[in-house]
């Protein structure tokens, strides 16, 4: 099985992955999702990894998704109402026993790519790192974080995860990814959501705690009817030890509206949503929390599914 990593998406932690892994002499190759895209990324020539001021730059091979080589391992960093879509076009290159690292924002999409390509091994995953796009082909480090990865269907880790810590991504294979996912999904309901539609950084909700603590109760309830205990254990106080610890920072789905660009709401506060419905739940707090947001987006002109 060939070593090399394709990689999915030049977005923030796409292009974190794919520095570390060629500093490490990974071999790495970008796909892009067409041909002016490549041709953008040719003219540069690589990527730049920006860290505490220092630039470094990788130059990296890149291709389209309609190349014919066949793809062994693939991590996908697109975003979550991209990765099926995307998958479907690259299935045909997808070698027998092939293996996915997903790396979306809450849940949903993982289930919709793995019915796209059930001949691969889908690895769910879980990243706290931070980074951020300055510009085009750069990637700034802005926060070191963790990420947890792991398959539902298969305890055994992959063959090819020491490569992880020899590129310096700190990692852990888990045997319990959902739960990981299902608490960061969590998390991010009750903080993403608040920063659009009070237009402030993550600290500023230190200024509508009941709101927050509020929501963290619904969570916490739907995470037990979910069959997640563990996920729901001391959520309020992890949501307020987030807020403070990025106080600075803007949320992710405040980024994309002050962008313009499509939120992943469907997999997020939808996903959630959704599932308090599937289980009878109801949870007042959060559904309208979710129509606000939907109220918000539509009056910005920007999709709200």
């Amino acid at each position: 099985m060939s070593s090399t990593w394709h990689i999915l998406g030049a977005g923030s932690l796409g292009s974190l992955w794919a520095c570390r892994l060629a500093r490490a002499g990974k071999a790495v190759r970008l796909i892009l999702r067409d041909p002016q895209r490549l041709a953008a990324y040719q003219a540069v020539g690589g990527l730049s990894l920006i860290e505490q001021a220092h630039s470094s730059f990788f130059a990296i091979p890149a291709e389209a998704d309609e190349a014919h080589a066949p793809i062994h391992r693939l991590l996908v960093a697109c975003k979550a109402y991209d990765a099926a879509p995307a998958l479907a076009r690259l299935a045909p290159r997808l070698a027998a026993g092939a293996e996915l690292i997903l790396l979306q924002n809450g849940l949903g999409s993982q289930d919709e790519v793995a019915d796209q390509v059930p001949h691969a091994r889908c690895i769910f995953a879980s990243s706290t790192e931070g980074a951020f796009r300055p510009a085009d082909w750069q990637v700034q480090f802005a926060g070191h974080g963790f990420n947890w990865l792991g398959d539902p269907l298969n305890p055994a880790p992959a063959e090819w995860f020491s490569d992880l810590e020899e590129a310096g991504i700190p990692a852990q294979w888990t045997v319990d990814i959902l739960s990981r996912l299902w608490r960061k999904l969590a998390l991010n309901c009750a903080i993403n959501p608040l920063t659009v539609l009070h237009d402030c950084q993550n600290g500023g909700l230190l200024e509508h705690l009941s709101e927050v603590d509020a929501l963290c109760a619904e969570l916490a309830q739907l995470l037990h009817c979910c069959g997640q205990p563990q996920a729901a254990e001391g959520l309020n106080e992890e949501v307020q030890r987030v807020i403070l610890a990025t106080a600075a920072n803007y949320s992710s789905m405040y980024q994309d509206v002050r962008h313009g660009r499509r939120t992943e709401l469907h997999y997020l506060l939808g996903y959630a949503c959704r599932a308090a419905h599937r289980h009878g739940l109801a949870l007042v707090e959060l559904e309208h929390l979710r129509q606000r947001l939907v109220d918000n987006l539509q009056a910005r002109g920007l999709p709200s599914d």
